[in-house]
């Protein structure tokens, strides 16, 4: 430990405070519940100060379960949860409470500040989580054992309240500034969507048109332009196709045989005047070649030698292929999952609508890759549309509600395909304008995303104030020592002898007590293999569980009990485990799966 003042001493959790477990009432008994008593859990655990709790329990309920009052001024911990991977959640009660099996409470004696304490928990999160928290068959769990002998620096009463007034000053002034940074972030946002939203209606491109009125096209006008140059795309490729095909005769039918061009879908002609000179609306498939699914074959890291773009390397407007996989394709493959600068690739399916229709730009140094799957490849008919104004176009807050009402599904995975694309319908000019768009939303939010980063790069500093802050108030160094105060080991010293004081009351009450005759001793957690062995097949690890008798009303300590003898048992190989959904399934390894 650290070199601390001369009034502070360290001392364990278990030699100043007293750990209180949780417990839950039976479920199948409605006296139990909607009670005045909070019943404290993880989900509640999102405030430094508990008040209530989502769940409520009776009197009623604590005489008959395992559940327990916690004092109020506890220091409240997760113990249990897969938030424990990264997160020591912590928190005060202000109100006596209960708590369920994944939480601990510590209970503190006078001039013992649970602030304080529950502070110090903050300072010292990771060294926490880094010796006590263990990796569960299930979820993590911290272990109490090492966690009841974690030492802390303790400081005098009277500097203890001194340090958490200063922490909880210092933190608010920080906080204040954090939520401006956020506000500031949040309009950022807000500004990226109006500052779109102008493009597309033509705002930020006025002074253009006024000064290049010779330039513009009447919407009939524009739309025949669009159509002539589709039309010409396909009879360039026509005139390819047929050029290759006499080659491939001339040299005796030799490989594989030129594919013909398919001719372009039609696509409803939906053209329309907005009002703004030189614009029109029309459907997407006007301006693209047949959108393009990518491959559906296998890839994995270093497993060949061409780069598969996925879903997570649709960046912000651009091609990202930090985290890449691989596969091998043979050249017929190749070709037909082949990009070129200025495609734009797409998500076709996602969990999140959000993502559904993100865009990114194919760059020159992106051609090197093939596309993936759940990807679709759009193809911009030179002229007609500029590559990265499609990207912008796809951003755009009305086009987005149209992508998102097409892709919306109940069923959990939302999905675009390639004649839904083609059908939205998004606001057109001339090449020359929508290169200027380009040109301004280019250099408008690149200004944006410099502002953002340096709203991150606040963000980061204010998080390693906090640390320093708090790395400062547990070493002594945040306020200055009063000579006056009585040193922390005479405090402890007094805590350790009331301690054994309140035993030995408790040991000479016991030994009054009338002998009670032992109830029938209920399963143990060595019966666990006997309730798989009168399985066929997988069972939910909580139906193992109640077969142990450890469903509504089991104390924490038999919670715990049974995840480490489960534990015991996979590592042993007695028992075979697997994650379906939000559950662990059991077996015995010796049982064939049916």
């Amino acid at each position: 430990m650290m070199e601390l003042p001369a009034t502070w001493a360290n001392a364990k959790f278990s030699d100043f405070g007293t750990w209180i477990g949780g417990g839950t009432p039976s479920k199948a008994n409605p006296r139990f519940w909607n009670g005045p008593i909070p019943w404290v859990s993880p989900k509640d655990m999102k405030t430094k100060v508990i008040r209530e709790a989502i769940d409520g329990i009776t009197e009623e309920a604590v005489e008959n379960s395992a559940a327990k009052l916690v004092p109020a001024g506890s220091v409240l911990i997760v113990t249990r949860s897969g938030i424990l991977a990264h997160t020591l959640p912590i928190a005060v009660t202000a109100v006596e409470s209960t708590l369920n099996q994944d939480l601990k409470a510590l209970a503190l004696p006078d001039g013992i500040s649970s602030d304080y304490i529950a502070w110090g928990m903050r300072a010292f999160e990771q060294r926490i989580l880094d010796k006590c928290r263990k990796g569960g068959t299930t979820v993590h769990s911290i272990e109490m054992p090492r966690l009841a002998s974690f030492e802390l620096p303790i400081a005098p009463t009277n500097e203890q309240r001194r340090i958490v007034e200063k922490i909880e000053a210092m933190f608010d002034e920080i906080d204040k500034g954090v939520e401006s940074l956020q506000t500031a972030r949040t309009t950022l946002g807000l500004y990226r969507q109006s500052l779109l939203k102008s493009a597309f209606e033509g705002r930020l491109t006025a002074d253009w048109r006024a000064q290049n009125a010779d330039k513009l096209e009447d919407p009939k006008t524009l739309l025949a332009r669009i159509h002539h140059e589709r039309d010409t795309r396909y009879k360039t490729a026509l005139d390819t196709w047929q050029d290759a095909l006499a080659q491939w005769r001339a040299h005796g039918e030799k490989g594989k045989k030129p594919a013909k061009p398919k001719r372009p879908r039609d696509i409803p002609d939906k053209a329309s005047d907005i009002g703004i000179p030189g614009w029109t609306v029309v459907s997407l498939g006007l301006l693209i070649d047949e959108p393009s699914y990518g491959t559906s074959k296998k890839s994995d890291y270093d497993a060949g030698s061409k780069g598969v773009l996925r879903i997570p390397n649709i960046a912000a407007g651009v091609i990202d292929a930090t985290d890449l996989k691989s596969a091998n394709f043979d050249d017929a493959e190749l070709e037909q999952y082949r990009l070129i600068e200025g495609d734009v690739l797409t998500i076709r399916s996602n969990g999140s609508l959000s993502l559904v229709g993100k865009p990114a730009l194919v760059r020159s140094v992106d051609t090197q890759f093939v596309y993936a799957g759940y990807l679709i490849r759009l193809r911009p008919i030179p002229g007609s549309l500029v590559p990265k104004n499609l990207v912008y176009l796809m951003m755009e807050p009305t086009v987005r509600g149209q992508i998102e009402n097409k892709a919306k599904s109940t069923s959990g995975v939302n999905n675009i395909n390639a004649k839904e694309l083609q059908e939205l319908q998004v606001p057109i000019c001339s090449a020359a304008e929508q290169s200027e768009i380009v040109r301004i939303l280019d250099a408008r939010l690149e200004a944006a995303d410099a502002l953002e980063a340096e709203i991150d790069a606040a963000l980061t500093r204010a998080d390693a104030l906090r640390q320093s802050i708090l790395k400062k108030a547990f070493s002594g160094q945040l306020v200055p020592q009063d000579p006056d105060d009585e040193p922390a080991s005479a405090l402890l010293e007094r805590i350790k002898a009331e301690k054994k004081e309140r035993e030995n009351s408790a040991k000479e009450a016991r030994k009054s007590r009338p002998v009670r005759v032992a109830e029938p001793r209920r399963p143990t957690l060595t019966d666990l293999l006997d309730v798989l062995k009168q399985q066929k097949s997988w069972i939910p690890a909580s139906k193992a569980a109640e077969g142990l008798g450890l469903g509504d009303g089991a104390s924490s300590d038999d919670i715990e009990a049974f995840y480490h003898q489960l534990k015991q048992y996979v590592e042993s190989s007695a028992i075979e485990i697997e994650r379906r959904g939000d559950e662990d399934w059991l077996r015995l390894a010796e049982v064939e799966a049916n």
